[in-house]
């Protein structure tokens, strides 16, 4: 029996109908999943939220956990983020646990990831708001990249600058760069520098002989080392030296007061010196004295032999040689 023209209107309307309600049950099961089961919200303040839309997934280390339920802006720097997150999740997820916003694979939808906390705490309530951390946005990205841009390039300058200097022969560097003199003489500076630190370990060497040998306990320098009273004979030592080098300091410059004072004509020394007449009748005193004395003594061998003394002489002789011998041991 043919259908009417009403019958297939209609039947075409049933059909597209049924395929409409089937659609919108199809999109709405895949963005509330948590339609059918039990639910309670949780929220987290974000500065940006990056795209996010409501009914996009919420994760729990990695695993779908709720859905966005609403976005709410409470000023112009903060967006809270309502979550629909089931019940049997919220004995899992601790208070310090934080929300952060990233992207289903490399072009999917945005979804919140709620990472664990790494420290003890407490189970979440419904109502709660957890801490939330911003992700690095295109334009956070692009500023940082704008600064270390300009940074770059300050730095190329002042090379630049200094690479300019040095090539002019600026600054100790560039002279030691450009002056062939100079580098010679640092070449033989280090090479001495070289040379006196082998012979320096040499010695260093040498002295660990000496005192791992038993000459160096018995020898001067081990005594020195070793015996705290020859320290105190090396200081008192040196503390008269001391002494003894400023009682000469005082007596030369005595001695310059005197020479001073007989240069200018003062003194009996300089009288002396300067006196002809008495200097003359001292010398003529001085030979008087020796005739006399050279006289005295021919009187005295005279006498020695005069029968009158000549008793004495012996007597006084006998008396000498008598003490001599018993001086003698």
């Amino acid at each position: 029996m043919d259908k009417s023209a009403s019958e297939k209107i209609r039947l075409g309307l049933f059909v597209i109908l049924g395929t409409a309600l089937l659609l919108i049950a199809a999109y709405l099961i895949g963005n509330r999943q948590d339609m059918f089961g039990g639910s309670l919200t949780i929220s987290s303040v974000f500065k940006d939220v990056g795209g996010l839309q409501v009914g996009n997934n919420v994760r729990y280390s990695g695993i779908n956990v709720g859905t966005v339920k609403s976005l709410e802006m409470e000023e112009d720097t903060a967006i809270r983020v309502v979550m629909n997150i089931e019940k049997r999740m919220f004995p899992h997820i601790k208070r310090n646990a934080v929300a952060a916003i990233g992207s289903d694979g490399l072009v999917g939808s945005m979804i919140v990831n709620i990472i664990p906390g790494e420290v003890p705490a407490a189970f979440i309530e419904p109502g709660d708001e957890i801490a939330s951390l911003s992700r690095i946005t295109t334009l956070d990205m692009m500023s940082t990249l704008n600064v270390t841009n300009e940074n770059a390039a300050r730095l190329t300058a002042d090379l630049l600058q200094v690479t300019q200097a040095l090539n002019n022969g600026e600054g100790s560097l560039g002279r030691l760069l450009n002056d062939t003199t100079m580098g010679a003489d640092l070449g033989k500076a280090m090479k001495n520098l070289t040379t006196t630190s082998y012979r320096l370990n040499r010695l260093l060497a040498r002295m660990e002989q000496l005192a791992d040998s038993g000459n160096f306990s018995s020898s001067v320098a081990g005594k020195l080392l070793s015996d705290p009273l020859a320290g105190q004979g090396v200081d008192t030592l040196l503390k008269n030296l001391d002494q003894s080098g400023k009682l000469l300091a005082s007596t030369m410059r005595t001695m310059d007061s005197l020479v001073d004072g007989i240069a200018a004509g003062e003194g009996a020394l300089q009288f002396l010196s300067r006196d002809t007449l008495f200097v003359q009748r001292l010398s003529t005193s001085m030979k008087h004295i020796e005739t006399g004395t050279e006289r005295f003594s021919e009187n005295m061998e005279a006498l020695k032999h005069n029968f009158l003394t000549r008793r004495y002489f012996r007597k006084l002789e006998r008396e000498q040689r008598r003490e001599a011998r018993i001086e003698e041991p």
